[in-house]
């Protein structure tokens, strides 16, 4: 059908607008990027919650006197934000200019390879232990003052038995998701000071601005505080923990929510039904959560399967994961919709407001997932 001249010309017009508001916004980004770089350099975090939330408001305040929807122009300005950070070339103030050699060792691997380049873009020096390396591993680890484990989780425990011999000073931490056992395992083959990290994101980030990173302590923390101030400068939001409760958590975040995709990644594919027509036929809501299982089978399966069959307290859950399962499939076996109500009734308020906040959160998370389908 064609278009009348006046519709031509508002064609026209809303293309070069485009245009424009590109190239504003490519500016925008620059000047971003190099304020960001500009104040790593100083020794400001690249990310802070509080300046955050102002410049976003602003950018809000801005979009309203333009007449634009708030809910809108708080998207955008969130996009906007987060954008900022994705740029991995970012080089950070270095906060202690008397470490003059970290090693990572397994810094070849994924994890290990963003430690690597963070603690460079820092102005440290560091170096690489790989297995091949280990005839050498001596003169690799005598002049260390920091010892980073960034191994697999099946092989963390051997690996920190075969550095009994740092240097006093140094101090050894490793980057497990799994933090009861390192731990002890490091203090045992180490005098000097320990620590634990749980980086919660994977290889692919880009940035660790809002990223979290849990600190598990171990010995002699007044040492290792420059390293937690690095990483919260490279923008992560640092939480404290005991390894207990660490573990006890990552039973519940890890363990039982990747069985439970690998369960119904394993159903989906026994069953054998059209893949294509359950994402054409599925409401974003439920996109979502078959993108959530999906991207499960894209990743190692040597790490999930380490995540999972490596927790003792993983496994007592899983059991009585099942025998749960298994009590509310028998009331639909019954057809007893009044205990289905009851017990859904005494979950929500177990949940409570937390509920509705993620009712809230999930709107947004689902108008982005239905502007990705074709």
């Amino acid at each position: 059908m064609t278009l009348s001249e006046d519709a031509t010309a508002l064609l026209e017009q809303r293309r070069q607008l485009d245009g424009q508001l590109f190239e504003l916004l490519a500016k925008r980004m620059h000047v971003s990027y190099q304020l960001a770089k500009q104040q790593c350099q100083e020794g400001h975090p690249v990310y802070v919650a509080s300046q955050d939330r102002a410049i976003v408001t602003e950018m809000v305040a801005f979009a309203k006197n333009a007449g634009l929807n708030p809910e809108f122009a708080e998207d955008l300005a969130k996009r906007i934000q987060r954008e900022t950070y994705q740029d991995s070339d970012t080089y950070f103030v270095r906060i202690n200019p008397d470490i003059n050699k970290i090693v990572v060792v397994g810094g070849a691997g994924a994890l290990g390879q963003v430690f690597v380049r963070l603690f460079e873009h820092s102005n440290y020096h560091v170096s690489v232990l790989e297995a091949d390396d280990w005839p050498r591993a001596d003169d690799i680890l005598h002049d260390a003052d920091l010892v980073l484990v960034a191994v697999p989780i099946k092989l963390t425990e051997q690996v920190i038995a075969r550095l009994s011999n740092l240097p006093p000073a140094c101090i050894l931490a490793d980057v497990t998701s799994t933090k009861h056992a390192p731990l002890q395992a490091m203090l045992a083959a180490h005098q000097g000071p320990v620590v634990g990290l749980h980086p919660m994101f994977g290889p692919d980030v880009g940035s660790l601005a809002k990223q979290v990173i849990v600190v598990c302590d171990g010995r002699y923390p007044e040492i290792y505080e420059w390293l937690i101030q690095q990483m919260q400068i490279w923008g992560a939001k640092v939480i404290h923990s005991s390894p207990e409760n660490h573990d006890h958590a990552m039973a519940f975040i890890q363990v039982m929510r990747h069985f439970s995709s690998f369960v119904y990644g394993m159903h989906l594919s026994e069953e054998n039904p059209l893949l294509e027509q359950l994402i054409a036929f599925s409401s974003p809501i439920y996109r979502l959560e078959l993108a959530m299982v999906g991207r499960l089978f894209a990743q190692s399966p040597q790490l999930y399967a380490d995540i999972i069959f490596g927790s003792v307290e993983g496994k007592a859950l899983l059991q009585r994961f099942s025998q749960r399962y298994q009590q509310a499939l028998t009331m639909v076996e019954r057809g007893d919709k009044q205990a289905f109500i009851h017990q859904f009734e005494e979950i929500a308020e177990w949940f409570g407001d937390y509920a509705k906040t993620c009712l809230v959160q999930s709107k947004k998370l689902l108008l982005k997932a239905d502007d990705d389908r074709g």
